[in-house]
């Protein structure tokens, strides 16, 4: 790993590289099967393109939450909703939220530092990878967002995802001391340092143990393409070359396909599903954003037209993963998978 120094308040951007080990993988218990589950991330609109700031606070796209657990639900998946400070503690993002848990749906931490008490460092690009704060300072905040959200719902959260997944030397020790079960924060095969965030390049879509009795369960990216085997060093190959990734792509060659509606294609998205089948991935995850649910609050979603193909994404890779043999798991369901047959790393 790597890190490189920040500004006067203690920020630091670590840089940090991870990797999946080999002798960590989760073994799944023989009746696991395939299985996929959904993750939202439940936060505040806020303008992509600005700078960080505290005081954007709105979750008003929340409101349009029911209706798309609704459409989940008639495919019986109960998604898991990480939910950030200013969601928590909106009376009325409460009230629209809590009634969709009683389904098998749960409710899990995602830390915004930038609007997340307390308030002290300044904020900037290091400083919203929540791991690049002080390891203090990065408790604190966690405190506050855990305790938030147990007054909200009624419930300690044991799944975490660090927001613009920031995780830094501390987290994962301070997620274990807290009692979570599951760390949601890697985003396989993508690298943020160039920002001060992580590396997770050499991170793959299958979920593997972490100290601490926890398991790493990644954002799923998939490779596509006659080259898909040895995707990660082709990948890695082809961006040391002008547009090389993208003529890797458009040749059919290899693509990374993300296991998202944000900025997946849904024809992109089922091709991917059946590559993750024949590749051996047994849970997959699948996840966006709750502000893209109205349209104009993120590059996904702009107008009415995106905001439809967001939805028809949905109807058209939820049978693709049934067909691919991949049914929907709750967040208990897979927690209790590592019982006794999956506390045991892969050989």
């Amino acid at each position: 790993m790597s890190a490189s120094a920040g500004g006067g308040d203690g920020v630091i951007a670590h840089r940090l590289r991870f990797a999946t080990p080999a002798d960590a993988r989760v073994r799944w218990p023989a009746g696991f099967g395939r299985r996929f589950i959904v993750t939202v991330d439940v936060e505040e609109e806020f303008d992509w393109t600005r700078p960080f700031s505290g005081a954007a606070r709105s979750v008003r796209a929340i409101e349009a939450l029911p209706g798309w657990h609704r459409a989940m639900a008639r495919h019986g998946i109960a998604p898991v909703y990480l939910v950030d400070h200013p969601v928590a503690v909106d009376a009325a993002a409460v009230a629209i939220i809590r009634p969709l848990l009683g389904d098998g749906s749960a409710v899990g931490a995602q830390l915004h530092p930038w609007v997340n008490p307390p308030h002290v460092e300044v904020p900037s690009d290091a400083a919203s990878f929540a791991g690049n704060l002080p390891p203090a300072l990065e408790a604190a905040k966690l405190d506050q967002l855990t305790a938030a959200i147990e007054r909200a719902f009624g419930m300690r959260p044991t799944v975490y995802r660090a927001g613009r997944y920031g995780l830094g030397p501390q987290t994962l020790a301070l997620l274990a001391d807290r009692g979570f079960r599951v760390d949601a924060s890697m985003r396989a095969r993508f690298d943020y340092r160039a920002d001060g965030g992580c590396d997770f390049t050499a991170v793959g879509a299958d979920a593997f143990h972490l100290p601490g009795a926890m398991i790493e369960l990644p954002l799923s990216t998939i490779y596509t393409g006659a080259l898909q085997r040895s995707g990660a060093w082709w990948h890695a190959a082809a961006g040391r070359v002008r547009r090389g990734r993208g003529l890797l792509a458009r040749s059919g060659l290899l693509s990374r396909v993300p296991l998202s509606p944000e900025g997946t294609d849904a024809a992109t998205a089922c091709s991917a599903v059946v590559a993750a089948a024949r590749q051996g991935h047994d849970l997959l995850q699948l996840t966006f954003h709750s502000p893209s649910l109205v349209a104009g609050n993120t590059p996904y979603v702009r107008d009415a037209r995106d905001l439809a193909r967001f939805h028809d994404w949905w109807e058209r890779v939820i049978p693709a993963l049934r067909r691919a043999g991949y049914a929907p798991a709750t967040l208990a369901e897979v927690i209790a998978a590592v019982g006794p047959a999956g506390l045991e790393p892969a050989t």
